[in-house]
């Protein structure tokens, strides 16, 4: 395999990382007041995703994978509101562990990656154009 295509594949495997989580990132933001259905239900529970290194056995190259999408168990937050429909017997409704300064931080991240990656896509292209136009 030559060293352009290697690259256009390790970049594309930092694409589709990234596009997974910003997707796991947006349902997160999407879903940070989402309560219960009924009184002293579980509201929606923060995702987290997990990555590997898969290394190719034809090049030898470190490519990235997503190895599963997780709930985070860490504690709701709780607030006193008897009126609201999702509230226990107490009067405390039960809130996500959606802390949207950290998606906003995970976010950035994912954008900034994501970016270098297709960065290295398009210069791997680029290089393979004047490859090509050097052959002619």
């Amino acid at each position: 395999m030559d060293p352009l295509t290697t690259i256009s594949r390790i970049a594309s495997t930092g694409l589709r990382a990234q596009g997974e989580r910003m997707r796991v990132v947006s349902e997160n933001v999407a879903n940070a007041n989402s309560t219960a259905n009924e009184p002293g239900g579980d509201p929606y529970r923060r995702k987290t995703i997990s990555f590997n290194e898969l290394v190719d056995t034809a090049t030898g190259s470190s490519l990235v994978e997503t190895t599963e999408v997780e709930r985070d168990m860490s504690a709701f937050t709780v607030r006193y509101e008897p009126q609201h429909p999702a509230a226990d017997n107490n009067g405390y409704v039960k809130l996500p562990n959606v802390n949207p300064l950290i998606e906003m931080a995970n976010m950035r991240e994912a954008s900034r990656s994501y970016e270098a990656n297709l960065t290295m896509l398009e210069q791997a292209r680029s290089m393979r154009s004047q490859l090509i136009d050097l052959l002619e």
